[in-house]
């Protein structure tokens, strides 16, 4: 089946499983030979509809929230849309049956599996309270119904924003009043560095400052493997 990824997060893992991907957005840098391999069809937001529409794709992988609305109905007109919304990261290999790749993907998300178990957390140890952050001016942090929320959990990490949904606004008083542990900086969508978080620093003195990279924390599939 030929298959356009629209979804830079999925690219890699449509590829590992050998789904026949001929059709990318310019911000699908993974596999590093994507762009090489398959044609670009403009960018997550500005998808060249009739350039999709060229490449005659059996399937086109969207997502709710990487894509939009508009785009994705016109090429519905015309081809196979599957619309992820990836909360978990069981979901990950939810296009294979879609794709012919069921095989292939099952076994990706079974190693997947395989190493978060790997990392032995016990089931009785308090989870480490975080606070991970995608965004300033505003901040922003990730919710308790995202992806981002189940790798922490399953690498023992308490989300102290759990009861959120989403990627709420906060404020430096509002993440010190919940006592995180332990600061997570992003390097995605918004690349953190040392001289953007002087305020959220101040506000919790003793929590620890982390730099983390976002494609380990929110790309699904074959990122969460490296």
């Amino acid at each position: 089946m030929r298959v356009v990824s629209l979804v830079p997060s999925l690219t890699e893992t449509l590829f590992d499983v050998g789904a026949e991907v001929v059709g990318v957005t310019r911000f699908c840098v993974h596999p590093g030979d994507a762009r090489s391999r398959a044609a670009v069809v403009g960018g997550t937001k500005t998808v060249d509809v009739e350039a999709v529409r060229r490449l005659a794709p059996g399937l086109v992988v969207a997502n709710r929230e990487e894509n939009v609305r508009e785009q994705v109905e016109a090429i519905a007109a015309f081809a196979d849309v599957l619309v992820t919304d990836i909360a978990t990261v069981d979901d990950g290999a939810v296009f294979g049956a879609r794709t012919g790749t069921a095989a292939a993907a099952d076994a990706l998300a079974a190693d997947i599996a395989r190493r978060f178990d790997a990392l032995d957390v016990p089931d009785d140890a308090p989870p480490v309270r975080a606070a991970y952050f995608i965004w300033k001016d505003p901040w922003m942090v990730a919710g308790g119904d995202t992806f981002i929320h189940d790798v922490l959990r399953r690498g023992g990490l308490g989300n102290v924003f759990a009861d959120r949904l989403r990627y709420p606004e906060t404020t430096p008083e509002d993440v010190a009043a919940l006592r995180p542990d332990v600061l997570l900086f992003s390097s995605e969508p918004f690349r953190f560095r040392p001289r953007h978080i002087g305020a959220l620093a101040a506000a919790c003195p003793g929590a620890a400052v982390r730099y983390v990279d976002g494609e380990a924390f929110s790309w699904y599939g074959s990122r969460l493997r490296i």
